[in-house]
């Protein structure tokens, strides 16, 4: 017989797993499908490729074939009968993918009655100040989302029967015909939906779905410590289930405003308090805001533009992650623009003070000068 290699029908080393033999195929049977192909002898090289995949598939197929070539599916007339009997449903997820994209329905092809399907989640975004987030609060929120029906307690209909269609079934047959011959597909049954139920009468409220747009509302509860893209899921608060299954969640998403005088870093809290020349110098006591109240911060002599004093325990007090953060206190000297003729004079005695040698750029200057 004249026939060409199985592996190099397909275009792959007698090594191939079977994941690279499956792969090969698939694209092959894209571009040789007599319905879409142009090239010449498509439908040759179509059941060519079939006939490759149908022995090199099969792991019992395959070894007689490496062992004894074409000549193992060759019957006593010579005819070939590898393919004869070959299992299409090994090949399920390639032929669909095949069918679907030449118009053939079989996304059912497998069916029997609707599964139970859990219900989508949603996503509501809440803005928040920035004393909500430190220490929480609640909130009414309205939401909009798919409910099971009151009317039908979601079955969709009144006086539920075997479906006379399908016959309880869920599904119908189907004789197709493709270029692998006739086949017999299942598809979900149009009359019921695949329920392999009817109703004498159907809901109005939901028509027949079981589930009706509802607006509920909601009270929220905001964890302290919340911050920017935090969210919280509220278990079963989504969209209702089909056929029995369970309702989603909803998740609030957070969105928290700055505020004008607080900074936020992960649990701390920054603040920048202004102080005179005097009271960076000789130090002093400062009333300091907190978010729990006002402390007094005890500032040392000679605190320099920049320095960060620290409150402890006066940061975020998470829910979140369970930790509590604390304060910092940023020091900002101000200069003075407008002084007096009596200050002005004890600026100049203050000019006169030497500043430290152990300055760097004393020292660098000095080493110049000698």
């Amino acid at each position: 017989m004249d026939k060409k290699d199985y592996y190099e029908v397909l275009g792959v080393p007698k090594t191939a797993t079977q994941d690279e033999i499956k792969s090969a195929f698939r694209k092959l049977a894209k571009k040789y499908h007599p319905d879409v192909s142009k090239e010449e002898n498509a439908a040759e090289k179509f059941k060519e490729v079939q006939e490759a995949y149908a022995v090199l598939s099969d792991e019992n197929k395959r070894k007689q074939y490496d062992q004894f070539g074409h000549s193992a599916f060759t019957n006593a007339s010579g005819g070939f009968s590898g393919f004869d009997g070959f299992d299409f449903s090994d090949a399920g997820d390639i032929f669909e993918e095949v069918f679907r994209n030449f118009g053939f329905n079989t996304s059912s092809s497998r069916g029997g009655k609707k599964r139970r399907q859990n219900g989508s989640d949603l996503l509501y975004r809440m803005t928040v100040s920035f004393e909500e987030s430190v220490h929480g609060g609640k909130r009414d929120i309205e939401v909009e989302c798919e409910d099971t029906c009151d009317e039908c307690h979601g079955i969709g209909g009144f006086n539920s029967h075997t479906c006379p269609e399908c016959k309880g079934s869920g599904t119908v047959t189907r004789q197709q015909s493709t270029m692998f011959g006739s086949f017999l597909t299942k598809t979900t049954c149009s009359h019921c939906g695949g329920t392999g139920t009817s109703f004498e009468k159907l809901c109005t409220s939901c028509r027949g779905t079981g589930k009706v747009v509802k607006k509920k509302t909601l009270t929220i509860t905001i964890p302290k410590g919340i911050d920017t893209g935090s969210r919280l899921r509220l278990a079963g608060k989504g969209e209702a289930g089909v056929n029995g299954g369970s309702p989603g969640d909803l998740y609030i998403e957070f969105a928290v405003k700055e505020d004008n005088f607080f900074k936020r870093e992960g649990n701390d809290i920054l603040i920048e308090v202004p102080l005179t020349i005097t009271e960076a110098v000789l130090g002093c006591k400062k009333e300091i805001p907190t978010l729990y109240g006002n402390a007094m911060l005890t500032i040392p002599d000679g605190t320099k533009n920049g320095s960060k004093l620290r409150l402890k325990g006066k940061g975020i007090d998470s829910d979140i992650n369970g930790k509590k953060g604390d304060m910092y206190v940023i020091i900002n000297v101000v200069i003075p623009t407008k002084i007096n003729k009596k200050q002005k004079e004890l600026f100049k005695l203050l000019s006169e003070t030497e500043l430290d040698d152990e300055n760097e750029f004393i020292k660098y200057n000095k080493k110049l000068k000698d």
